[in-house]
């Protein structure tokens, strides 16, 4: 199976989802291009000729491979490397051999220029068919734009010509032992040396792909202050030319409950050499970068999960009979299934709106920190591809991972016993469908996360925060005359601001006439209180900017109206039990 050709959703939202218009200009200021485009038709279609052959390959090679590699697991730990076993290393191999790795690389530094973007539909391709395959492989791109935003010109041209050939590969080195999603309490030291370089010491835990050559590790640098401000980022390199033995090493790659097919190592530093990136006490914002790409990402992931199971249990009860029809045609199943596949649609159409926001975003933002020279239009369009991109980042992490484990569950139930064996691909897709909610932020700390936006938002501003639910109630918009679906989303978002008012009022009580005085209610206590319901306002959120998106792509496109349809009428009782929630708790 082809896993883009074969599927034709996918092919209306790359062309229709993706901002091109806007995205291709950043890439390819001009026509023809040194690469021989004459036009922005010819791009999309050369970028699109990419997408059917990764995913010809991820519909096959990784797919049929993909049970071994979860049985036989990543390799073994060797004297404090981590060595692929032969499924890997077969990925490794495929994966220079179609170029997939250096992608997104600029062209000079051995890649092809692509949009971020495509390399994030080519992650969802890879966890469709192997969650463990992706996380390995994303490991090479990752490190490799992290060290070309953040190193020095001599750095990334030594390494990421190595990383675009799979030569070398990297992780992030955050977690500590007792220190999770509280990276303020990190214990790893820096110590300088006199010829610039510093030392570290200490260890990481749970650390992805921790053998691949490379780390950019967060630790603090002795006599700096505690807490997050004090945190600063380096670059280690597990092998140095001219010193003996290893840098640092791997202590052992962790026995997990699912992706079996990656590492997840425990690394050890002791007086290992590193290299201070940018600037002391600048870490945790570096680090940033990289995970609102990665919770991305993951979100892309989770999609991949999605799709590799429903698609198989989908497949199985259209085949498979019982009471002398296919289960597909039975009335419960029927129903289930296009409950499933109708979240499966709507979720994919709201990660590919996000990720052309990320691009533009993406791309303006390495233009702003390295010339700082935006045109005005660049920079119009960049605050609003930031105000997007930070909109969404925690949402499409939170649904699409919680979706995942729920969705493959389920998929496993329509499977009935046989679900439940090896033999069957749905167990393994829902084991590892654990590995995203938890990597780069648990669910409730995107929840969390969504809360904290809206609160900065009211406190800001609370006067066009609390004027814009009060007042712009969606009725002068219904007469004008406005489609059916644009009315029923209006009217369907007017409700969840009103509803998300009241609880805002009930949790932090103002005072009569101190409405917009946000001193006045912003108390810890009444945020405490508020914080009780963030899982529950992130789910809301969720539902309500998938429903804008599906909105949006049914005025492109009449033929998309049908899933807005079947998307509303799953979401409305999930909206009112949560107002319901909201107004009794």
């Amino acid at each position: 199976m082809n896993y883009y050709s074969d599927e034709k959703d996918w092919q209306w939202l790359f062309r229709n989802a993706m901002d091109w218009d806007k995205i291709l200009p950043l890439y390819y200021p001009s026509f023809p291009t040194e690469d021989g485009f004459n036009n922005k038709e010819e791009v999309i279609d050369f970028l699109e000729e990419i997408l059917i052959n990764t995913g010809a390959w991820t519909g096959t090679s990784v797919t049929d491979r993909a049970a071994a590699l979860d049985r036989d697991g990543a390799g073994t730990v060797v004297d404090g490397r981590t060595i692929p076993g032969e499924h890997l290393q077969a990925l490794y191999k495929e994966a220079i051999e179609l170029e997939m790795i250096g992608l997104p690389f600029p062209q000079e530094l051995g890649g092809m220029g692509a949009p971020t973007s495509l390399l994030l539909i080519v992650l969802a391709q890879l966890s469709r068919a192997c969650l463990g395959s992706s996380t390995q492989l994303a490991f090479f791109t990752s490190i490799g734009e992290m060290i070309h935003r953040f190193c020095d010109h001599d750095t990334a041209h030594r390494l990421v010509p190595k990383i675009a050939r799979g030569e070398i590969s990297g992780s992030m080195c955050l977690t500590e032992p007792g220190c999770g999603s509280d990276l303020g309490m990190i214990k790893t030291s820096a110590t300088p040396t006199e010829d610039g370089k510093y030392l570290l010491n200490g260890s990481k835990i749970f650390i992805t792909n921790g053998g691949g050559g490379l780390g950019f590790v967060l630790a603090r640098i002795k006599g700096d202050k505690e807490g997050l401000e004090g945190i600063s980022m380096f670059l280690a390199e597990q092998e140095i030319e001219g010193k003996e033995g290893l840098n640092y090493i791997v202590a052992k790659n962790e026995e997990k409950m699912g992706m079996h097919g990656s590492f997840t190592c425990e690394v050890v530093y002791e007086n290992s050499e590193a290299t201070l990136v940018g600037e002391a006490g600048q870490g945790f914002k570096y680090m940033l970068h990289l995970m609102n790409e990665a919770r991305i990402a993951v979100g892309m992931q989770a999609l991949g999960t999605i799709e590799g199971s429903l698609g198989y249990a989908v497949k199985y009860a259209q085949e498979r009979e019982q009471f002398g029809k296919p289960l597909s045609e039975l009335p419960l199943m029927k129903r289930n299934l296009s409950d499933y596949t109708t979240e499966r649609d709507a979720i994919r159409a709201l990660l590919m709106d996000t990720i052309s926001h990320f691009d533009i975003f993406q791309r303006l933002d390495y233009k702003k920190n390295t010339t700082n020279d935006l045109t005005k239009d660049e920079e119009v369009l960049f605050q609003d591809a930031t105000l997007w991109t930070r909109k969404r980042t925690p949402l499409v992490k939170y649904y699409a991972c919680e979706a995942a484990t729920l969705l493959s569950q389920r998929a496993i139930q329509v499977l009935g016993g046989y679900g439940f064996m090896q033999e069957y691909p749905v167990e393994r897709y829902h084991r590892d469908s654990y590995g995203p909610l938890l990597y780069e932020g648990t669910s409730q700390i995107q929840a969390l996360m969504a809360l904290k936006d809206i609160m900065k938002y009211a406190m800001k501003d609370p006067k066009r925060f609390f004027s814009n639910v009060l007042f712009k109630h969606p009725t002068a918009d219904l007469l004008n005359g406005s489609n059916d679906w644009s009315k029923t989303f209006k009217s369907t978002h007017y409700r969840f601001k009103k509803k998300m008012l009241g609880l805002l009022m009930k949790c932090l009580r103002p005072e009569i006439g101190k409405l917009f005085d946000p001193k006045s209610w912003a108390s810890d206590e009444n945020v405490s209180e508020l914080m009780e319901h963030a899982e529950t306002l992130c789910q809301a959120l969720s539902y309500m900017e998938t429903l804008r998106v599906l909105c949006e792509h049914a005025n492109k496109d009449q033929s998309r109206k049908d899933l807005f349809d079947r998307y509303v009428v799953l979401i409305t009782p999930r909206l009112e039990a949560i107002y319901s929630d909201w107004s009794i708790r």
